[in-house]
């Protein structure tokens, strides 16, 4: 490829910087205050929508010169709507409040807006140190992270391309294009960057395998078919920060001569495909994507593919034969896409995560990158912590933190003053780790070794409250019913598996259940053809492994400790705590299976009982009275009285 001038390449980019930096430049100067609004699907779900139109009729309405604008997820999705509001006047720095509805968007507005008081009850962080509210600083969530592929979510306008440009948004692919495509690829090996899809596969020696691969044609794809469940973390990043990921694959696509990137998203994800979209128009109109680029002579088309929702298409082999209009199954490898991937042609397949980590590197360079994290894991991981956590959300942390720090740290430990039980990684193919190993270091090898993966990044937490058995059964059901069906072991295995484990969760276990799970899911581990296959039996023979109590006594004493399975579980109540004349428990129920004594107290009946637990949530604080024991034989009983009926 004979490149133009270096000289001008930059030149032309500068004058877009320079443009870009004006423009933002002029909207702030107009506006004395500026708020943004968090409006992605997380936000959106909260009621964000409302919140964003409450202002600005609040704003108009007080005549207050205020810009209002919509931004992306800042991680903090357990506080949505979140509002930010920096007020120069006030002399406070951009304050972040939570939970903001209508009405206390309309609040804020009245309070700070119009009589200066900034709302501190209802603030999260401030965003700058300031000694007027010196407390708020101290905010674990913010101290520890690391922001590398999060830069700017949550702070920039996703649809605006000059708001990314003016923080030298492309400055990487402009210098990048002004180098020979050797020097990008051994920045990105020289900086260690591992593929954050799952794998882990060194993202340098990737793209060096499709630039040396026969052809002249190659292709780029960008892999955002997010399905695990849990699992938001390319959602939030599309929604929030599109250009990043735009120049990220403009940059692989120019170290690998390919002249066409496609990025696969799901259409469950309509407004990650909708600001995707935007993007790619934008950036088309100021010379960033089509022909020579910036005037460097690199072409590159840019497409978005709707991917149908099938977990299976998360596979590389079968996201490419989805492209090509076959049904979404994996392929033998070799050959590997690196040599024949869509329409035969070399193709580079990269997770929404990586692409986006590309710009930084190529910004700061591979040592600043190498100085984050471990040494055979560098840089920065992206989960999306769900579950029973106080702060559930999205995390950057740099690789090695301890998984303590990241759940009672960063996340704010297990609410309702609960016992952590277990950690579940790398998505429903993941494994579960108890709380012996909560020091184990967050990277690749050392998941891996611990029978967990980094996976695409979800993570759930559980308490005491939760039943591992059943946990393994839930996971093992999705990916048994994702299955493709093409492999024996896969098709056939993961089904018997399934079966083991509903016959546990019912008491119905039978001897021989606990070898049956370890040798079918060897079996499966080594039969199947891809890593849905290979890795769909993690979370049975993890549980197994660090739980076998628990597996025990669902086999053996036919009993559930946690009280988690609802055919090894009675209620009942204690008949020295319930109220008389109390009928909450009976009101309530919705198969009257809750009856009235001659004394007034109340009973269950276990033959109506659908061990649904509203009694005991139902019953107030003061009495608690219901009881929850496994296995049910342990339930005392109480005979409903031949005059009482259902539900009196």
């Amino acid at each position: 490829m004979r490149l133009s001038d270096p000289a001008q390449i930059q030149h032309n980019y500068a004058q877009l910087a320079a443009a870009a930096r004006e423009s933002v430049a002029r909207q702030a100067q107009r506006h004395s205050i500026n708020i943004r609004v968090g409006t992605a699907s997380c936000g959106i779900a909260a009621g964000a929508q409302e919140t964003f139109a409450a202002l600005g009729e609040a704003v108009a309405h007080r005549k207050i010169n205020a810009r209002i604008s919509q931004v992306g997820c800042l991680g903090h999705c357990y506080a949505e709507p979140l509002v930010t509001i920096h007020h120069p006047q006030s002399g406070l720095p951009p304050l972040l409040y939570a939970n903001i509805d209508a009405d206390r968007a309309r609040m804020l507005v009245r309070y700070f807006l119009e009589q200066g008081d900034p709302c501190l009850e209802h603030l999260l962080a401030a965003l700058e140190p300031n000694e007027v509210v010196p407390s708020v600083m101290d905010f674990t969530r913010f101290n520890q992270e690391k922001r590398i592929v999060m830069r700017h979510c949550g702070t920039i306008d996703p649809e605006r391309i000059d708001a990314y440009l003016a923080l030298d948004g492309y400055g990487a692919l402009a210098a990048a294009l002004c180098r020979p495509t050797d020097a990008v690829i051994e920045t990105i090996e020289a900086a260690g960057l591992r593929g954050r899809g799952g794998a882990g596969y060194p993202t340098g020696r990737k793209w060096r395998m499709v630039r040396e691969a026969p052809g002249r044609q190659k292709v780029v794809i960008c892999n955002a078919d997010e399905g695990d469940p849990g699992a938001y973390m390319d959602r939030a990043l599309l929604e929030s920060d599109p250009h990043q990921v735009l120049e990220g694959i403009l940059l692989c696509a120019y170290a690998v001569g390919a002249g066409r990137a496609l990025i696969y998203v799901r259409a469950e994800y309509p407004l990650a495909v909708k600001r995707l979209q935007t993007a790619i128009v934008q950036a088309a109109a100021r010379g960033l994507v089509g022909r020579s680029i910036l005037g460097s002579g690199f072409d590159l088309q840019v497409q978005v593919f709707q991917g149908s929702g099938a977990f299976v298409c998360g596979e590389e082999t079968a996201l490419i034969r989805s492209v090509e209009g076959f049904r979404g199954i994996p392929r033998p490898r070799p050959p590997y896409p690196a040599s024949h991937g869509l329409d035969a042609l070399p193709t580079v397949v990269n997770n929404v995560k990586t692409l986006a980590a590309v710009p930084p590197i190529m910004a700061n360079g591979s040592d600043w990158f190498r100085s984050i994290g471990t040494r055979e894991s560098p840089g920065t991981a992206i989960f999306s912590v769900v579950g029973s956590v106080n702060h559930p959300g999205l995390v950057e942390i740099p690789m090695g933190t301890r998984l303590r720090q990241l759940i009672f740290e960063v996340c704010g430990g297990i609410p309702n003053r609960k016992q952590f039980k277990a950690v579940q990684i790398g998505g429903p193919s993941g494994g579960c780790l108890p709380e012996t190993l909560l020091d184990l270091p967050i990277d690749f090898d050392s998941l891996t070794a611990a029978g967990a993966m980094m996976g695409s990044g979800g993570m759930v937490v559980m308490d005491e409250d939760t039943c591992m058995v059943e946990v393994a059964r839930f996971f093992l059901d999705f990916i048994q019913k994702e299955s493709c069906g093409r492999c024996t072991f896969c098709r056939i295995g993961t089904y018997h598996l399934l079966q083991v484990l509903q016959r546990m969760t019912r008491g119905e276990g039978q001897p021989g259940d606990l070898d049956l799970l370890k040798d079918l899911g060897r079996d499966i581990q080594m039969g199947s053809l891809c890593g849905l296959g290979k890795t769909a039996v993690n979370p049975v023979l993890t549980s197994l492994k660090y739980f076998q109590a628990e597996y025990q006594a669902h086999l053996v004493e036919k009993r559930c400790p946690a009280g988690a399975c609802r055919p090894l579980t009675a209620y009942y109540i204690d008949l020295d705590k319930c109220a008389r004349g109390c009928d909450v428990c009976v009101g309530c129920c919705p198969v009257d299976a809750v009856f009235t004594t001659s004394t007034r107290k109340k009973g269950i009946d276990p033959e109506l009982c659908v061990r649904c637990g509203e009694c005991m949530s139902a019953c107030p604080s003061q009495y608690d009275a219901v009881r929850k024991v496994s296995p049910p034989q342990r339930a005392p009983t109480v005979k409903r009285p031949e005059s009482a009926q259902k539900g009196t």
